[in-house]
């Protein structure tokens, strides 16, 4: 991969990082548990995308530290908002 290839790379993950974070937001304004679990799903989808890129670009501490922070946020969901 070459220098330009890697900056966009990273710019992806940079967008997936905040679409998961306004998706997992976006949760806790939801009005309806449909509404929140579509929230929870786009969170984990976009998370679970950004994982997969950090490992391809051989971010292990950021593929860490994402991974830790879906599985905060499939506790909150499980606890708060799952019947």
């Amino acid at each position: 991969m070459n220098r330009e290839q890697r900056q966009s790379k990273l710019a992806s993950l940079t967008h997936l990082k905040a679409k998961s974070e306004k998706a997992y937001y976006d949760m806790y304004d939801a009005h309806s548990f449909r509404e929140a679990s579509d929230c929870y799903r786009d969170a984990k989808y976009s998370f679970y995308d950004a994982i997969g890129l950090a490992s391809e670009l051989g971010l292990e501490d950021e593929k860490d530290a994402l991974s830790q922070r879906l599985a905060h946020i499939k506790a909150v969901f499980h606890s708060q908002f799952a019947a």
